[in-house]
Parts: C-alpha cells; sequence; structure tokens
C-alpha cells in the first residue's frame, strides 16, 4: 500500500502543473499523549519519535526535498519537567548519532538548528556544534531542526536587532523592509515554507516559523508523533 501511494506522489509531482514543495515543516506533536493512551513511558514515546527523524531523512533523500524543518522543543516547555529531561537525554543521543549518519555525508545534508538551543544544558549545546560543524559545507540537501524555539520570540529577537542597526545610524527606520527583517531571523537563510505536517491533535501550527509560513498550506495528519510513517507524509504531500 505505501509503495502505491508513493507512486502516486511521484506520478504527481511528474505530471504538469504539480510541484515538489521545497520546504516542508513538520511538527513532532503527541509525544506525551502517546506514551499515556499505550500505557508506555515517555522513554520510550520519544524513543519512536527520534526513530521517525530517521524515516523522514530517507524520504527526503529518496523524494528530492531540498529542506525540511523539524520541530522538536519549544521555548516554553517546562524545563523542570521529567518530560524535559527524557527529551535531552534522547536529542543527545540522537545528534551524536546524526553526525556520523553515512546519509548525512553521502548525500551532503546540512544541518541547522533554529531557536535558542544555546540556553539548553551543555549535554546538548556540545552535540548540537558537533553535527552542525560537521555539515557545514554541505549543500545538496537542508535538514533543520527548530530546538527551544517560539515563533513570536523569532520576530521579536530580529525587531531588536533591527532597533539596535538603527540606534547605531546603519540603518533608516522608514526603510525597514520586509526582506531587513527575515534577514535578521533566526530561520534568515531558510527558504518561506511550502508545506507544514501538523501531527498531534490540536488544530494548530503553535507558531512553528511564524514569518516563513505565510504562504504555507497546512495538513492536519491527526497522527501522534510516534506513530508518524512514511505512508503519512506521502498522504501529505499528495493531499
Amino acid at each position: 500500500m505505501v509503495e502505491n501511494v508513493l507512486k502516486r506522489v511521484k506520478d504527481m509531482f511528474h505530471s504538469e502543473g504539480h510541484k515538489l514543495p521545497n520546504h516542508i515543516a513538520i511538527s513532532t506533536s503527541g509525544v506525551e499523549l502517546w506514551a499515556k493512551e499505550n500505557k508506555k513511558g515517555i522513554d520510550e514515546a520519544n524513543k519512536k519519535g527520534f526513530e521517525n527523524l530517521l524515516v523522514v531523512l530517507k524520504e527526503q533523500i529518496e523524494l528530492k526535498i531540498p529542506v525540511i524543518t523539524v520541530f522538536l522543543l519549544r521555548e516554553d516547555m517546562d524545563k523542570d519537567s521529567e518530560h524535559f529531561k527524557v527529551l535531552i537525554d534522547s536529542m543527545e543521543e540522537f545528534l551524536l548519532k546524526l553526525r556520523n549518519n553515512e546519509e548525512i555525508h553521502n548525500n551532503k545534508i546540512k544541518i541547522s538548528i533554529i531557536g535558542k538551543w544555546y540556553n539548553l544544558p551543555s549535554r546538548i549545546v556540545e552535540p548540537i556544534k558537533e553535527v552542525v560543524a560537521a555539515t557545514s559545507e554541505y549543500d545538496q540537501y537542508s535538514l533543520n531542526f527548530c530546538i527551544n524555539y517560539d515563533g513570536q520570540e523569532e520576530i521579536t529577537d530580529a525587531c531588536k536587532l533591527i532597533a539596535r542597526q538603527v540606534a547605531s545610524g546603519k540603518l533608516q527606520a522608514e526603510s525597514i523592509t520586509k526582506e531587513d527583517i527575515k534577514g535578521n531571523l533566526y530561520s534568515s537563510k531558510i527558504p518561506s515554507v511550502d508545506l507544514i505536517i501538523k501531527n498531534g491533535k490540536e488544530r494548530s501550527t503553535r507558531g512553528v516559523l511564524l514569518w516563513d509560513s505565510k504562504e504555507a498550506r497546512i495538513y492536519f495528519s491527526n497522527r501522534l508523533w510516534p506513530d508518524f510513517s512514511k505512508s503519512d507524509l506521502l498522504r501529505a504531500l499528495e493531499s
């Protein structure tokens, strides 16, 4: 069945008038609810979630999607919660493996982090630095992770940077453009989003890439992130 969907998707985007999304953003909502509904520990739920990131990676290569952004950790998450601690541990393990992942290096996939990741515990900051440095020269694909990210905060911080430029005389307030704001975002080097795949039960994007998603199509999968699969990604593309 999955192969049939894959064939339909490939046929659709090879046909006249259909274009594969240049940039897809994917949420990872529903981890805690999955653990509760399946009577599993939050550690197992996170493990399945990070395994799904490898599925996303494989499909990015197979379908030749230039840019994928995955929303991993929102900034307002309770940093004292058990889930946060388990998530950081799982993320550390995942990033260390990603640094040496052959598919990343063979396909020249650049890893970038969007958000205030530098404010997180050092045990996750160092693996982030390592995987970003190891892929910094790659330019065939981009795989981005929103970590400690808030969409409104991203725009607020961009405005602060622009205000400093105005105060220093480097920029005139009257000449500020949308391009100036984009150039000061965390995502300044990343193209606008074409498709948002929202997982979980909430009918909200939670502000992922708020500035960059103005024209984005939104697909609500109604799937909890640990249950997300290749077929769900293909259905989103087919919708």
